[in-house]
């Protein structure tokens, strides 16, 4: 089947919808972030909270948003950068995905680069697969961060366990940045995580009780795997009593070592699910 794309709105915010047979994902124009995917005959699969502000200069919480040109305050910009507070622009539909862009602006000032982004957004009947692609349009090199900051939605976070990062190294942000290693088979989810983890290679799987979702990516570097916690979660005014225990981020991501890219030059990531 083809991808069929319709423009509506969600939280009063402008939308690409998107339909690939029974298999339904909502795109907002602002910051080009996932709202809602639900494979063909399935349920929900990403998280939005209850109290999301979808009001102007807001960063919403949940679905998926895109990080850049800086991931999280490792840099002088505002925390996460700006992609996911400025309004992208619908190209349409090449090759069976949606694509969506992003070039440099007023909004993007105290960023002095010239670049353009697109990020594009296939849906598969079961899958869904959603790619960055940086190109540098001015005259001088620059580094950047970058991450889809996708929130996963899950039954219950004590019936969770992340596979495919045994032996990975990674920066512990939740406990000052210390460095350790995965040696446990599964990440379990005990309280605040918050982990950057280095040289990802291998597919990844996400275990909720009976339900499993695959998570591959290629491009990026690292994979960020987040969840608040309950301590962290009562100090987020955007984030209801216990929704915490509703979702998981695991995110494709280029953090630990900033990604340079000379004058004309490109760089792509993607991530796969389903």
């Amino acid at each position: 089947m083809s991808l069929i794309h319709q423009t509506t709105r969600l939280h009063d915010l402008p939308c690409i919808q998107l339909r690939n047979g029974d298999a339904r994902a909502i795109v907002a124009l602002r910051g080009a972030q996932l709202l809602s995917w639900t494979p063909a005959g399935g349920n929900e699969r990403l998280f939005l909270s209850s109290r999301a502000d979808f009001s102007a200069g807001a960063a919403i919480r949940g679905g998926m948003p895109v990080i850049f040109p800086q991931f999280g305050e490792r840099g002088l910009l505002r925390r996460h950068g700006f992609a996911r507070l400025l309004d992208w622009s619908f190209a349409g539909i090449e090759d069976g995905a949606a694509i969506f862009e992003l070039r440099d602006g007023p909004g993007t000032a105290d960023w002095p680069h010239a670049f353009a982004c697109r990020l594009s957004v296939e849906l598969g009947i079961d899958t869904l697969c959603v790619g960055l692609e940086v190109e540098n349009r001015g005259e001088q090199a620059f580094a950047f961060t970058a991450a889809l900051h996708g929130y996963l939605r899950i039954g219950d976070i004590e019936a969770v366990a992340l596979e495919g990062l045994q032996g990975c190294d990674y920066e512990d942000s939740a406990n000052g940045g210390t460095l350790h290693r995965q040696d446990a088979h599964a990440v379990g989810f005990d309280g605040e995580v918050d982990r950057i983890y280095g040289d990802i290679v291998a597919p990844l799987r996400l275990g909720d009780g009976e339900r499993t979702l695959g998570i591959e990516q290629d491009g990026f570097g690292d994979c960020v795997v987040w969840n608040p916690g309950p301590g962290l979660a009562a100090r987020l005014p955007d984030l209801a009593a216990d929704e915490w225990r509703r979702f998981v981020c695991v995110e494709a991501a280029q953090v630990l070592q900033p990604m340079v890219l000379a004058p004309g030059a490109r760089w792509r990531g993607r991530q796969r699910l389903g």
